[in-house]
């Protein structure tokens, strides 16, 4: 009789404990997926970048505030490859990019080492030459980070840089890149 009675109750445990953890595995789902409905007012909504987690690295960056890594979609990588921009052409329309921020952090076990801390922005750039012809062929969105609600906001003009509200938020910055398509970042040889 006893054994049925810690049989019964193991399954009540087990089923309670598969509930909260479904339950938890949606929520965290759910804010995953939160991202995915942010758009700069009159802008680049986040959803076009979905899956730029996966790209390719084009290069790294750092200043004295953050350090960021580059990546491209398979357009872009491809035309990076073909010489793009050095040879003078144009990045082809579909050519993605993004530019994850993190707040730099000594790394605990080995301390002479900077690595990323907790994540700061994403900003993204895209070549469509029909819908931004009025900012060299290229969209721009950027999207600050709040670790305390998990959520992106679109960054504005208090931001540092200033980004404006629509997609030509980072065409005052990418304009000294004019003759490289507006495109700072090489690609780095591998």
């Amino acid at each position: 009789m006893k054994s049925k009675r810690i049989s019964a109750v193991g399954t009540v445990v087990v089923s309670l404990a598969v509930s909260v953890l479904a339950v938890l595995g949606v929520y965290a789902q759910d804010t995953g997926q939160a991202k995915y409905t942010v758009r700069v007012p009159n802008g680049l909504a986040f959803s076009e970048f979905k899956g730029y987690e996966g790209w390719q690295t084009v290069s790294i960056s750092h200043n004295e505030k953050v350090m960021a890594v580059i990546l491209a979609n398979p357009v872009m990588i491809n035309a990076y490859k073909a010489g793009i921009p050095g040879n003078g052409k144009p990045f082809p329309d579909g050519s993605q990019m993004a530019k994850i921020h993190w707040n730099p952090k000594k790394m605990e076990v080995f301390p002479t080492a900077t690595v990323p801390g907790s994540l700061h922005d994403v900003d993204f750039m895209v070549k469509d030459s029909k819908r931004f012809a009025d900012s060299g062929g290229w969209g721009w969105g950027a999207f600050k980070y709040n670790a305390a609600s998990d959520t992106f906001t679109p960054a504005t003009t208090a931001d540092e840089p200033p980004q404006g509200n629509d997609a030509k938020c980072g065409l005052g910055c990418h304009t000294i890149v004019k003759t490289r398509d507006y495109v700072f970042t090489d690609y780095g040889k591998r």
